[in-house]
């Protein structure tokens, strides 16, 4: 026992006499709880923190009764007390501050794990388009310089040519709509004009913007309707959102193929789904159908004129803007697009 009387040379010399014997009881209980760390490296960062207090605490206990000969003194009853209870507050702050951390670990890598996504996305979207972008403004400087150097002069022919300049110019020009569209929905700009709108007047409109597209593809384009839903949104982006989904779907329709679009009620949400003839799209792919820029392989037949691969995009964007949900599913002959609106108030 160290008496409070004695000098710091004789507290030194106590000290080394003991140090052999406490190192010899607390060493085996540090060695296992490594053994237990080890064991549980893949549990849950709650329990290492448990555990990484526990050590240490459990170690000095056993220390202090090997070193007192087990003798239970006044002091070292009150030694022992003190400990537990250290223990009773130690353990619950180490789950506490485990859970703290283990939720920040989890936000930490879940916004890594996006930003890397958000980065390939823009990449993605950058190689898309600039390739999107080249060919048909090669296309348009080869014409206009046939047209500038004389090698068309025939009136029919100009006239083609102009009618191909027109058209490139059409779709580089949708193209850069849907750019500016995608940039004000990522960077939170949209602004929408909520009112009641009724969900047949804007899948008719779409369908009849569309038809000219499906009648040259030989695309049939059913509507069918439980119940004609009124929904609270935006006019245009509602639109713009059916005519994607629709425009989309007779794309990857094979010639002589149908499209459908069904509309009803599903509890307290207006229901709007566009059936197609894409044959379907793989397991590894379907997760990432709305990515920017995403196409998809040639089993959905793509063709030449499907933009850069933001319509799908886009229509995810403008429905969570609308606070709705959008889905997509292998049905039948291809996938179903599903979108879920909140009804208008009543």
């Amino acid at each position: 026992m160290i008496g409070s009387g004695e000098s710091a040379w004789d507290m030194l010399v106590h000290a080394l006499h003991i140090l052999p014997l406490a190192l010899l009881f607390a060493l085996p209980i540090a060695a296992l709880g490594a053994l237990v760390l080890y064991l549980l490296r893949r549990r849950s960062l709650v329990t290492t923190m448990t555990v990484l207090v526990l050590t240490p605490i459990a170690a000095m206990l056993v220390g202090i009764l090997g070193v007192s000969g087990f003798m239970f003194t006044e002091a070292l009853t009150t030694e022992v007390l003190v400990c537990l209870l250290v223990a009773l507050v130690a353990v619950p702050a180490a789950m506490i501050l485990g859970r703290i951390i283990a939720r920040r670990s989890v936000w930490e890598r879940e916004a890594r794990e996006r930003e890397r996504a958000a980065e390939a996305s823009r990449r993605e979207l950058v190689a898309w388009i600039s390739h999107d972008l080249r060919s048909p403004l090669a296309g348009i400087q080869a014409m206009a310089e046939a047209l500038a150097d004389g090698v068309v002069s025939e009136r029919a022919e100009v006239a083609d040519y102009a009618q191909r300049i027109s058209g490139e110019t059409t779709r580089l020009s949708g193209m850069v709509g849907d750019l500016f569209e995608l940039s004000r929905i990522t960077a939170g700009a949209l602004e929408l004009s909520m009112s009641a709108v009724p969900l047949r007047d804007v899948v008719s409109d779409a369908v009849a913007a569309q038809s000219p597209v499906a009648d040259r593809k030989r695309v049939r384009v059913l509507e069918n309707a439980s119940a004609w839903p009124v929904v609270s949104g935006s006019d245009p982006e509602l639109a713009r959102i059916v005519r994607n989904l629709v425009s989309n779907a007779i794309r990857h329709t094979p010639p002589d193929g149908t499209v459908a679009v069904q509309i009803g009620i599903d509890g307290d949400q207006a229901l709007l789904a566009v059936d197609d003839g894409c044959g379907g799209i793989p397991d590894d792919e379907i997760g990432r159908v709305f990515d920017v820029a995403f196409r998809g392989t040639q089993a959905r037949t793509p063709d030449r004129t499907s933009g850069g691969g933001l319509g799908l995009a886009i229509a995810k964007g403008l429905v969570e803007a609308h606070r709705g949900r959008i889905g997509v599913r292998n049905h039948g002959p291809g996938c179903r697009f599903e979108v879920r609106l909140p009804l208008a108030a009543s």
